[in-house]
C-alpha cells in the first residue's frame, strides 16, 4: 500500500480590500467608490491552492 505523504502549510491568509474610484481623494475629502472587492491571497493560502493542483490535499 503506497503511503500519502503529509504536507503541512505554513504562512498567512488575506483577504485584499479593494475599492475602486473614478479620481483620488484630496486631504479630507470624501469620495463614493463604484464597486467594491475582496480578493483571497497570502502566502499560506497560494502554497495550499499549489499542493491541492498537485493532488497533494
Amino acid at each position: 500500500m503506497k503511503k500519502t505523504p503529509v504536507v503541512t502549510i505554513i504562512g498567512t491568509h488575506q483577504y485584499g480590500l479593494n475599492h475602486n474610484l473614478q479620481q483620488n481623494s484630496g486631504t479630507g475629502e470624501t469620495i463614493i467608490g463604484e464597486r467594491f472587492e475582496t480578493a483571497p491571497g497570502g502566502k499560506g493560502a497560494n502554497q495550499a491552492i499549489a499542493a491541492a493542483r498537485l493532488g497533494r490535499m
